[in-house]
């Protein structure tokens, strides 16, 4: 069926609204593992409001929602093409954007898996709707290149903060603040953290909707004239945690949200981290 012949909605489809104890069990299991993007999603659809689904049906309708659904471009596939970004300039969005893939061994379409460990696709709503959802997903990781926050914890706490302005999911701005707080737990830091999450949602708001960019377009624009064009300011406070963290012994690429493991030591002397 071509996208144009969906529905905008799905008489399968339901708005559940917010289900705390869903959410608190989900977020739970992140903190475990925040690599587990799994438990994201379930956090998402226990919260996703009348307001999302509003944002979503406005842009379908738009000129450009419309363009972008007569054209049929599969996002993942080509994002992951990086034959088709390989001529670009050094300075160009494609080019930061396979770079930043590169080094952290992520393809869009592995999200897309991810994504259908939560919810199999053919037990979503085949609609319009989930056609807008999906391209929020697809975006996630251009998001972090033209933003600047990266994949360390308080990177993606800080990215949700920007998400939930532009998205408005209370389950997204749940997980940012409760992500925030658990860093804070973990490592005691004297750094601003709520700070970092609450520019990301400054920012959120006065940048213009990424979900909506012509992707292909923007892959080709240079990064700095991009991030002008599009409004989308400098993460100054995210980047002052960064240095504060890193002066307290607390390295970007090892910031998580679980507690420390302790260090097994033997009669004998210190033994070998635990596993």
């Amino acid at each position: 069926m071509a996208l144009l012949d969906r529905p905008l909605v799905s008489p399968d489809r339901t708005v559940s609204g917010f289900q705390p104890r869903k959410v608190l069990h989900h977020f739970g299991k992140l903190v475990e593992d925040k690599e587990d993007t799994e438990q994201v999603f379930h956090i998402i659809e226990a919260t996703k409001g009348k307001k999302s689904h509003r944002q979503a049906w406005e842009f379908i309708q738009s000129e450009d929602g419309q363009r972008f659904l007569r054209s049929e471009v599969d996002l993942p596939a080509m994002l992951d093409n990086h034959d088709r970004w390989a001529d670009l300039p050094d300075n160009s969005v494609g080019k930061h954007y396979m770079a930043f893939m590169k080094r952290e061994g992520l393809t869009a379409r592995g999200l897309v898996e991810e994504s259908h460990k939560w919810a199999p696709p053919e037990s979503r709503p085949d609609d319009l709707t989930e056609w807008y959802f999906n391209r929020l997903r697809d975006t996630h990781d251009l998001f972090h290149v033209l933003t600047g926050y990266g994949r360390d914890a308080l990177g993606e706490a800080s990215l949700l903060g920007f998400s939930y302005s532009q998205n408005h999911n209370n389950g997204i701005l749940f997980i940012a603040f409760a992500g925030a707080r658990q860093i804070k737990k973990t490592t005691g830091t004297k750094a601003p953290l709520y700070a970092a999450v609450r520019e990301g949602k400054r920012n959120g708001k006065a940048a213009a909707k990424l979900a909506h960019m012509d992707v292909e377009m923007v892959m080709r624009e240079d990064i700095d004239e991009a991030r002008a064009r599009l409004s989308i300011r400098e993460p100054s406070i995210y980047r002052e945690c960064l240095k504060i963290l890193e002066t307290e012994g607390h390295l970007a690429s090892e910031l998580g949200l679980s507690e420390p493991r302790p260090q097994i030591d033997c009669c004998d002397g210190p033994g070998p981290q635990a596993a």
